[in-house]
């Protein structure tokens, strides 16, 4: 069986693939983040998941048997990005923008071998209830949305915003748990680990 590494520093995806069985190690994987001129968020996305695979890929040199899962998440309003906030108004600005409208989570995947690289898109749908000024406040110093794509999280202090979901919550978190367990399937890692048959 092949061992998994986890390119990504995410402490959201190190516990879900832990919730799905499925033993790894982390590995270190810093690319360049910034987006490509005329560059869709979905290839944006895909390409972040992709460079992180092959970095941590790289990592590992010369290592067998090993399969390397990069992942990547954008939150998309009018067709555009909003990445991490850069500070306490930008936050404000990106939670207040997102406020009682829908808005797309893009979350990419790939699983690379040293032989194939092979990735995944999935595509979330998220509807916000109203949020204040006073609300969007008190949430930038809670200190969560500070590292967060689009300025909140969906597993944290940010649920009692979201009024509906159409899509993967997983993905929304930061891996689509059902399109990552195919795709480790098909690279001979299996989910359950943990569970031993009876």
């Amino acid at each position: 069986m092949n061992s998994l590494y986890l390119a990504s520093g995410s402490p959201r995806r190190r516990e879900l693939l832990t919730q799905i069985g499925v033993p790894f190690t982390v590995v270190s994987a810093a690319i360049d983040e910034t987006p490509l001129t005329h560059e869709s968020p979905a290839s944006y996305v895909e390409r972040l998941a992709r460079g992180k695979a092959v970095a941590g890929r790289a990592a590992l040199a010369e290592a067998t048997g090993v399969c390397v899962l990069g992942a990547d998440t954008a939150v998309i309003l009018d067709g555009q990005i909003l990445g991490k906030p850069l500070d306490q108004a930008d936050a404000l600005a990106m939670l207040l923008a997102l406020s009682d409208r829908e808005h797309e989570v893009l979350t990419a995947i790939a699983l690379i071998d040293g032989q194939r690289c092979e990735t995944r898109l999935v595509s979330s749908r998220v509807r916000f209830r109203k949020i204040s000024a006073d609300e969007a406040t008190t949430y930038w110093h809670s200190g969560e949305p500070q590292d967060k794509a689009g300025g909140y999280a969906i597993q944290g202090l940010a649920a009692v915003f979201v009024a509906g979901l159409n899509g993967s919550y997983s993905a929304v978190v930061g891996l689509p748990v059902c399109e990552t367990a195919e795709l480790l399937g098909q690279f001979g890692i299996p989910c359950w680990q943990n569970l031993t048959v009876r």
